[in-house]
């Protein structure tokens, strides 16, 4: 008897049974998620639901109290809140992420900077820059490297409108060059962009597969 198809990619991020609590509130009580190449994922929820608790944990940089986070690749973390440096420029944080990343030049920061449109800020002082602009230079740090799997949480805080349309035709390009991306959104309008949409409550996932499934399925 046909067991379906054997080809699927094995995924490259998985998060079973994870637990964390601040005290005695529990934030994550048992979430499990699969995230496969090219797979487009939100997550969503109610504030306070733990939804950014949950994306540092699957960043690796918040211990759980209990259960596994795995990742197959390389990673790029987006937080909602930009960790720069004000005092230095974009180019020295472009120099300086892609040394610690041990990259070969800057072409892929460049090509960044120029498609989230902020090439005029070049040689600005972060710390001058519109909370817009640095968030532009937050993704753009996050995607530097050209990662595997990218968690952006609210990416889109402080675009304008252009730039808003500039970031998905980002993500769809990372998608068809089988990246994966997780992201953290409160907006209802956008379900359809993505392959599944994850609810957070009670402190767990509920999984619910979208249109945008379909549509990147047919593509």
């Amino acid at each position: 008897m046909p067991t379906g198809s054997t080809d699927a990619p094995p995924p490259v991020l998985q998060a079973h049974d994870v637990h964390k609590s601040y005290g005695r509130r529990h934030v994550l009580r048992g979430a499990d998620l699969t995230v496969s190449p090219g797979q487009l994922v939100a997550v969503v929820g109610e504030n306070g639901a733990g939804k950014s608790t949950l994306l540092r944990a699957l960043a690796g940089i918040l211990p759980v109290d209990r259960g596994e986070v795995a990742l197959t690749g390389t990673l790029g973390y987006c937080p909602q809140d930009p960790v720069l440096n004000g005092s230095l420029t974009v180019e020295q944080h472009l120099h300086y992420f892609a040394a610690a990343r041990r990259l070969p030049d800057l072409r892929r920061g460049h090509e960044l900077v120029r498609i989230l449109g902020y090439e005029k800020y070049g040689h600005a002082v972060v710390g001058e820059l519109s909370g817009g602009t640095r968030q532009k230079l937050n993704l753009t740090l996050a995607l530097l490297h050209d990662p595997d799997v990218l968690l952006l949480d609210e990416p889109y805080q402080g675009l304008d409108w252009e730039t808003y349309l500039r970031f998905w035709d980002l993500v769809d390009d990372l998608r068809t060059r089988g990246r994966a991306v997780v992201i953290i959104t409160h907006l209802v309008f956008e379900q359809d962009r993505f392959d599944l949409l994850a609810c957070l409550t009670g402190g767990r996932l509920t999984p619910r597969t979208t249109a945008g499934s379909v549509h990147h399925a047919d593509a």
